[in-house]
């Protein structure tokens, strides 16, 4: 409770210290640019994202020995994006599939875990990416890029040697837990039949976030040339990734803003594309809404049937 209440007023510090800094200007400014082709280009990259993000689940769900069908991981994956989008701490509607999905399979841990690894591999394939765009690219961060490079590289050869020197016995619970993540990671993310559906999906879910946000970055205003915007908004995109937001503003507007200034362009231009970028998600989430009434209403039904005695 303490860490839910802590990432929303983190959130709302952020908003605040970016209302200060900016005013309110360019929040405003960038809603009011929205127009019908940038909304449907979102529908479109949301289409492709989700059904990527569903499609990455199920290979990880049948990897750790929980089935999942498309059809149900895209239903659950387009309300998970609405809960994301509308919810503060921007995790909550992954958090409502992991355990919803694991209590229709019968397996609540294996189902959470499922999305905690598909996660994972989504998030780890971001910062490859980001790392190559931002090495190819000028930024604000290139002269860090080489420490950070290494400080990554350092805490994966950490991760790895951990998991060779582990004990086949023992059963104190972190050794348990690590013996339980290496099982994961071999079967759900690195087997044969998996890895390269897991990689291609996700790299396919970076593009997309890119498009949107480049879309987002067009519709604000901004006349900079791709070469410049694409490290620009990889930086927000990893800003997301920190879970002190309301839904889904925060570290994202913050980071814009910065990069955006300190590349010469504009703190306001920053936020107005953020700004933008999160009305565009928000639009391309609505499939999930329906998703999450169309549930709501089965359910008194089912209640309704159940209490009268109805069935075969």
């Amino acid at each position: 409770m303490f860490w839910a209440w802590a990432r929303v007023v983190g959130g709302v510090g952020l908003l605040a210290v970016l209302l200060w800094q900016v005013g309110s200007g360019p929040f405003l400014a960038g809603v009011r640019l929205i127009d019908a082709s940038a909304l449907a280009a979102a529908l479109v990259i949301g289409v492709l994202t989700t059904v990527c993000a569903a499609w990455r689940w199920s290979l990880v769900a049948g990897g750790l020995g929980v089935r999942l069908p498309m059809a149900t991981a895209v239903a659950h994956c387009y309300r998970a994006v609405f809960l994301n989008a509308t919810l503060p701490g921007g995790v909550l509607g992954d958090v409502h599939r992991a355990v919803r999905h694991g209590r229709d399979a019968g397996d609540v841990s294996r189902g959470i875990r499922a999305v905690v690894w598909e996660r994972a591999a989504g998030q780890v394939v971001l910062v490859g990416v980001a790392l190559v765009v931002l090495a190819a690219f000028p930024s604000p961060v290139r002269p860090y890029l080489p420490v950070a490079a290494a400080l990554l590289v350092a805490g994966g050869l950490v991760v790895v040697l951990l998991a060779r020197v582990l004990p086949n016995g023992g059963g104190s619970r972190w050794a348990t837990a690590l013996r339980t993540a290496v099982a994961d990671v071999r079967s759900g993310l690195l087997a044969r039949r998996t890895w390269f559906g897991v990689l291609v999906a996700s790299a396919v879910m970076v593009a997309g976030h890119l498009a949107t946000f480049l879309v987002a970055a067009r519709t604000a205003g901004s006349d900079a040339p791709l070469s410049r915007l694409l490290p620009l908004t990889l930086l927000a995109l990893l800003a997301m990734g920190l879970p002190l937001n309301v839904a889904g503003f925060g570290p994202r507007e913050g980071v814009a803003a910065w990069v955006f200034g300190a590349a010469g362009l504009s703190a306001a231009e920053g936020v107005a594309t953020a700004t933008v970028y999160g009305a565009l998600v928000l639009v391309a989430s609505l499939p999930g809404a329906v998703v999450l009434l169309v549930r709501r209403r089965r359910i008194p039904v089912a209640a309704r049937e159940a209490s009268s005695g109805g069935g075969c």
